[in-house]
């Protein structure tokens, strides 16, 4: 009963724990970027690169909500644009102004729903208070902050004109140095309304395996259907590019591979776990199979004086190992579904799912652990001579 609850409770989490640990894993950013089609589109002649000396194409962010029309829309924890613009401050200093979503309401059909970098990037901290999407303030990098002197609350003159400091921004990255502003002011200076640079996106993804890796264009129409409906981090970034014009986008490979490791690592300690506990408790039964048929052996004796075979005597211990596992069974399937919730809980801050479908299952495994061990004692007991066993010699 102990090694089937520990083996119900482990399979039960393994089995819902991939998108609880995935979105757990998204507080660590984004793991896709979109950007134009056009910077991946390089002409080489001669060894000379001809491609445009500029800053790159834009996406339309007109076509943003389209994420959440996606198939895989469920999985979209959030999205933020980026659009960087080179801006001059008093004292002609240059600097990079960021243009993005803080918390921006957007709305897909009927559905409304909130993005930006505070749910993509929640590991940005803020000293005084975040600016409003559709107002012109913004945050300063700390770094940049203290060589200019400045607080939040203040003044910076950005292109000769005053700008409000929201708050004080630290990232640990490049933002440190620069200024992070609503999306539509950094347009504004750049000149172009409604574009985009890049696009992070944060999404629940299944670990890749060998199947996520192979390319569509090769697959037969089967194939494809169960590539395009499985949500791997290549699947989902190819519907994003389906659902944004002109696009390419790819996975971060850093935060994606590792989120597939330490996936696969928990699900393997936990089968490891589940396969000790399993181990122990065949050792235990057939600890105890091989008392009780020590202690029966004069039953044995007598049963086979009186004409019962081999086979029959193994049925009779085999029929009474079979009941008790599946007793036993099914009150560690009780006990391991309540320690499951109880990991969930404690854990994820979440309800673990159990599925109808694990009950069977566990029960099988119980049988089968219990006739494991059984099988050594009661191949014993079948060869015992009735003679002996009835003098208590056997």
């Amino acid at each position: 009963m102990l090694g089937v609850g520990v083996a119900t409770a482990m399979i039960a989490v393994a089995t819902d724990i991939g998108d609880k640990i995935s979105r757990e894993l998204r507080t660590y950013g984004a793991n896709l970027i979109v950007t134009p089609q056009e910077d991946t589109l390089d002409v080489d002649i001669g060894g000379v690169n001809l491609k445009p000396p500029s800053d790159g194409g834009y996406l339309n962010e007109a076509d943003l909500p389209k994420i959440k029309g996606m198939f895989w829309r469920n999985n979209i924890v959030g999205f933020a644009p980026m659009l960087p613009v080179n801006v001059t401050l008093a004292g002609h200093q240059q600097v990079t102004l960021l243009g993005t979503y803080f918390s921006r309401q957007l709305t897909f059909g009927k559905q409304d729903f909130t993005t930006g970098v505070r749910t993509t990037h929640p590991w940005w901290e803020v000293q005084g208070a975040w600016p409003d999407d559709s107002s012109s303030d913004i945050l300063l990098g700390d770094h940049l902050a203290a060589k200019l002197n400045l607080r939040a609350g203040q003044e910076i003159e950005i292109n000769g004109k005053p700008r409000r400091i929201a708050g004080i921004l630290s990232t640990g990255g490049e933002e440190d140095n620069g200024i992070v502003a609503p999306l539509p002011l950094a347009q504004q200076i750049l000149g172009k309304p409604g574009v985009v640079r890049r696009i992070y996106v944060s999404a629940v993804t299944k670990p890749e395996d060998a199947f996520a890796r192979r390319d569509p264009k090769t697959m037969s129409p089967e194939m494809y259907d169960r590539w395009y409906c499985s949500p791997y981090a290549q699947s989902i970034a190819f519907q994003l590019q389906e659902a944004i014009a002109h696009s390419h986008a790819e996975q971060i490979r850093q935060i994606a591979q590792n989120e597939g490791t330490v996936l696969s690592r928990i699900q393997g300690l936990m089968l490891l776990i589940t396969l000790a506990a399993l181990l122990a408790s065949a050792l235990a039964v057939s600890a105890s199979m091989a008392t009780a048929v020590f202690e029966r052996r004069g039953e044995v004796g007598l049963m086979k004086a009186l004409g019962a075979g081999n086979l029959g005597v193994a049925v009779l211990f085999f029929a009474e190992a079979a009941l008790l596992a599946v007793i036993a069974g099914t009150a560690g399937f009780v006990g391991g579904s309540l320690l499951a919730r109880q990991i969930g809980r404690s854990i994820f801050a979440s309800q673990i799912t159990i599925q109808p479908v694990l009950l069977p299952v566990i029960l099988a495994i119980a049988v089968f652990v219990t006739f494991a061990g059984s099988a050594a004692a009661i191949r014993r007991a079948v060869k015992f001579d009735p003679v002996y066993a009835l003098r208590g010699e056997a």
